[in-house]
């Protein structure tokens, strides 16, 4: 009989929120370099959100935002991805604009303050490709993990 003096470890499923520039940019202009390495990165977590080991969550902010894209196909493509393979945040939307409004006080636009503050409340990794975002959130210091869709894909050595 073989016995272990590790615990036992418990996979937990990783929680990731991605703002919308990170959510489009497989839909965008593949003529640069690292417009190709972000949407690969994306296309590469969105895969391992298809097989379920790790969970997109989806805010009120990504239905408004998708809503708001003049663009029906893009529009459209988006609204059946978050339907497909995103999962709906259960969150006080009060603490979260009291929280969007506190990070719109160091800079940071509406839009952005909106979804740094649900991925907050979430839990979640926030991923971005907006390199001004992301100089924002060091300076504001969130309590969550932020960065661009290849650090997150090096961070949690997805293949």
């Amino acid at each position: 009989m073989v016995t272990s003096t590790e615990p036992s470890r418990v996979q937990t499923v990783r929680r990731v929120y991605l703002d919308m520039c990170a959510l489009n940019r497989p839909l965008d202009d593949q003529n640069q370099m690292r417009i190709r390495l972000e949407a690969d990165a994306v296309s590469l977590i969105l895969s391992h959100v298809r097989t379920q080991t790790i969970c997109l969550l989806v805010s009120p902010v990504h239905r408004n935002e998708t809503a708001a894209n003049p663009d029906m196909a893009k529009r459209t493509h988006m609204q059946l991805l978050l339907a497909e393979i995103g999962t709906e945040m259960v969150a006080d939307v009060s603490q979260a604009r009291r929280r969007a409004e506190h990070l719109y006080q160091f800079g940071l636009g509406p839009a952005d303050a909106a979804h740094v503050a649900f991925a907050e409340l979430g839990g979640c990794d926030f991923v971005t490709v907006d390199d001004r975002l992301l100089r924002q959130l060091s300076r504001v210091g969130p309590g969550i993990w932020f960065g661009t869709p290849m650090a997150y894909c090096d961070r949690e050595e997805l293949v």
